[in-house]
């Protein structure tokens, strides 16, 4: 299974690893059973993502979607960051293998749920804006 250069700079260099005390938002997504769970955290000021951090317990694509992931929304409108994509993580990681797919799922999924945390904390219902976050299809297996 080969990983491109991107991945493994995520994977080795992650960013925007730990966990941030003083955010509003925060999800957790992924299942002991598969091996990968992440929890994403997110600061919101005036709907924008001004900070965003991660822990990932999980392979080493796990942690490079995670890591991309957090890059890809810093500074980014909650919209916007609800537009990202598990494809657009994969692309800009250059790619991942097939069996690692469900890695950038999760690191989308994840950014859904710790928005709809931030929402949920604001008295907001955030099924309109997030919908539902599904459970991980692979980690059913």
């Amino acid at each position: 299974m080969a990983y491109s250069e991107k991945v493994m700079d995520h994977f080795a260099n992650p960013r925007n690893v730990g966990e941030m005390k003083d955010a509003n938002g925060m999800g957790e997504v992924g299942n002991p059973k598969c091996g990968d769970i992440m929890r994403m955290y997110i600061k919101v000021e005036n709907n924008i993502i001004k900070d965003v951090s991660f822990m990932t317990f999980g392979c080493g694509a796990a942690i490079a979607t995670s890591s991309m992931a957090t890059e890809m929304i810093k500074g980014k409108s909650l919209d916007d960051a609800l537009k990202l994509t598990n494809k657009a993580v994969m692309e800009a990681l250059d790619g991942l293998p097939p069996v690692k797919v469900h890695c950038s799922v999760l690191a989308e999924q994840a950014i859904k749920a710790a928005i709809s945390d931030y929402y949920r904390r604001q008295g907001i219902d955030p099924t309109p804006f997030v919908g539902e976050v599904p459970e991980c299809e692979a980690c059913e297996l």
